[in-house]
């Protein structure tokens, strides 16, 4: 049953609890800017069942669609996924990459793909 669950929702099992908790930060950061899921979805340019599903952690959300939700939500990557599930702590100064994020987060959307499809290509290269 969980093996039709995760085909049918997008969310395999081990990765549910990580995205319920993104989707109740992603819920809770909408309603401190004052915003409905429509509203949130139309700037978005999503529809709002799907924003609906991002925030009950029922769908993966892509990597533009998270640098787009901070942006609009006006709040970092970092507080969207949850320390926990951040980067490594590591003492000492901000990572590049960390700050790279925060600054590709910033950009306009068509950039953010830009930036996300270039990313996946050298990952897929491994």
């Amino acid at each position: 049953m969980a093996l039709i669950t995760s085909l049918i929702t997008g969310v395999k099992t081990k990765d549910e609890q990580l995205f319920k908790e993104m989707g109740a930060r992603i819920a809770q950061a909408r309603k401190a800017r004052g915003l409905t899921q429509v509203q949130l979805a139309e700037q978005l340019g999503i529809a709002q069942q799907t924003l609906a599903h991002y925030e009950g952690g029922r769908l993966r959300l892509p990597v533009p669609t998270l640098l787009a939700l901070a942006t609009e939500l006006k709040v970092s990557v970092t507080e969207l996924i949850g320390e926990s599930a951040a980067l490594p702590h590591k003492p000492g100064p901000v990572s590049r990459l960390q700050r790279q994020v925060e600054q590709i987060s910033r950009l306009p959307r068509s950039k953010q793909k830009l930036a996300s499809d270039l990313l996946d290509t050298v990952l897929a290269q491994g």
